[in-house]
């Protein structure tokens, strides 16, 4: 490689926070026209170091070179002149404003001392065309949908001449064919010379798209390898350790019924759901998108009213639209939106993992702390909370971690029935075999688990039965020996007796394996 391909080099960075280093002499390099991949578990350090190039943070050590020459980042300002931009997980758009007023905010083309706006709308235009998204430039921000978002953020970036694109995780959140796109637009962007530094969990993606893999460990730069490298590898230096099952279910022997539903309906979104969870099992539930899992839970725990149908807990029945009965019943949630719905992420560790338990652990109005602090300990221990200590604010703590605070915060309440959706997403490798075991742990004990997974490999290697929904109904139920990705989708697409047509289209959440 001559000295003028590389666009990029990171040379012994070191960074810490209190209590923590988040990374420790890494080293990093970025050529023209290609696509590097940053790989490591949540926590390994990736966030820190892209946050280092975006001027977001600066490093204790180390050096940063921006063709050839040593530069100092200390904000986007400076990010931007060298030609750096970053595409967060979170978007960093103004949702009230016109995709145009997005794309140049704070550089909008003038006339005469004014916004040009018919300026800015004809280049927003152009380089709209140029990501192949068809949007009006006029449009409000908040009237897009999440691959749109992604696409408008790409057209920023290039509108910033961008020769460093930093992409993090950005098919997180896409269906398979807008994944698709997004990869056409990448390659494109790789021939036009661009340098793409690009994070993702999904291993798949790395030798579809990737032409070098860069692994992160614990901070550390573990080592540099071919994006053809094998999975098993690749797991193998990310977690330090073989993976030799990837989905290491245990079955126990199935006891008694926990969960007993029988004829859950909600106009329009569900109808006629009945199934049972014996203890000891893991029961999945499959389908489409916008199939009714999510609504059919939420109405089990309680959160979401019903119009018929009941819920019962080892023989007592629920009351509807009570989250107070369902969990002093022993029923739990782990909610798809755990930062949204799950955590308090300005609270502690320990506040967090007290959440359910703090009624029950308060004496005449006051709290326990010291009973609280005791168990919030043995619960973080039990799970492996990678922490700086119980006081440590949960929003910075990785995916990872933060599904196991919220997880933890139901093993306190001695929760007997735990409803996990979507218990994966958004976590490296490392951490779902450890939220596997956690589950393979909670089946042994006599606890039962209902998991809604879009990883559709998942929800047939971890479950005991599949239930699969299509429409708002259960349309099949199939044992582990006979549940197949094929047998899941062939009831996935079915129409079981209602009026509308499922369309052929629609993609089987799950169907892209991670």
């Amino acid at each position: 490689m001559s000295s003028q391909d590389e666009l990029l080099r990171i040379e012994g960075i070191r960074k810490t926070f209190p209590g923590v280093v988040a990374l420790d002499s890494v080293d990093f390099d970025l050529r023209r026209g290609e696509v590097h991949v940053l790989l490591g578990e949540n926590g390994a350090g990736k966030s820190t170091l892209i946050k280092m190039l975006s001027g977001a943070y600066r490093p204790d050590s180390g050096r940063i070179l921006v063709d050839g020459h040593e530069v100092r980042v200390h904000g986007a300002q400076d990010a931007e002149r060298l030609g750096i931009a970053t595409i967060y997980q979170e978007f960093n758009l103004v949702p009230e404003l016109t995709v145009a007023e997005n794309i140049f905010l704070g550089r909008q083309p003038r006339r005469f001392g004014m916004i040009d706006r018919k300026k800015m709308e004809a280049d927003a235009e152009e380089l709209l065309r140029r990501v192949g998204v068809r949007v009006s430039p006029k449009a409000k921000v908040r009237e897009l949908g999440i691959a749109r978002l992604q696409m408008v953020e790409i057209a920023k970036a290039l509108s910033l001449d961008a020769r460093v694109l930093i992409m993090d995780e950005p098919t997180a959140v896409l269906t398979s064919e807008e994944v698709d796109k997004l990869f056409r637009i990448v390659r494109q962007l790789r021939e036009d010379g661009v340098g793409i530094v690009f994070i993702t969990h999904h291993l798949e993606e790395i030798a579809a798209l990737g032409d070098r893999v860069t692994v992160l460990r614990d901070g550390r730069s573990i080592g540099q390898v071919p994006a053809s490298t094998p999975e098993d590898e690749l797991v193998r230096l990310m977690v330090g350790r073989s993976i030799d099952q990837q989905y290491p279910r245990e079955r126990p022997e199935t006891g008694d019924v926990l969960l007993s539903v029988r004829g859950l309906t909600r106009g329009g979104v569900f109808h006629d759901v009945s199934f049972d969870v014996h203890a000891g099992e893991v029961v999945g539930l499959a389908g489409l998108v916008g199939a009714g899992r999510t609504e059919v839970v939420r109405a089990v725990f309680g959160a979401d009213p019903y119009d018929a149908g009941s819920v019962e807990v080892r023989g007592e029945r629920l009351g509807r639209g009570d989250v107070n009965a369902a969990m002093g019943a022993g029923i739990g949630l782990v909610p798809e939106d755990r930062k949204g719905q799950g955590l308090v992420l300005d609270a502690s560790v320990q506040e967090n993992l007290g959440l359910v338990t703090l009624r029950s652990a308060s004496r005449g109005g006051l709290v326990d702390l010291k009973g609280q602090r005791t168990a919030a300990a043995r619960i973080a221990e039990q799970l492996g909370v990678r922490m700086a200590g119980l006081g440590q604010h949960v929003r910075t703590l990785s995916g990872g971690n933060q599904q196991k605070v919220v997880i933890g915060k139901w093993l306190l309440a001695d929760t007997r029935v735990l409803i996990l959706d979507e218990p994966t997403r958004g976590i490296d490798v490392g951490a779902k075999v450890e939220i596997y075991q956690l589950i393979n742990e909670l089946t042994a004990s006599g606890h039962a688990v209902l998991m809604i997974s879009s990883d559709l490999p998942e929800v047939l290697g971890m479950s005991d039965r599949v239930l699969v929904m299509a429409q708002g109904r259960i349309a099949g139920e199939l044992p582990a020996h006979e549940a197949t990705q094929d047998a899941v989708m062939a009831l996935a697409v079915s129409a079981p007796s209602v009026t509308t047509t499922p369309d052929v289209n629609d993609e089987v959440e799950g169907s892209r394996g991670h």
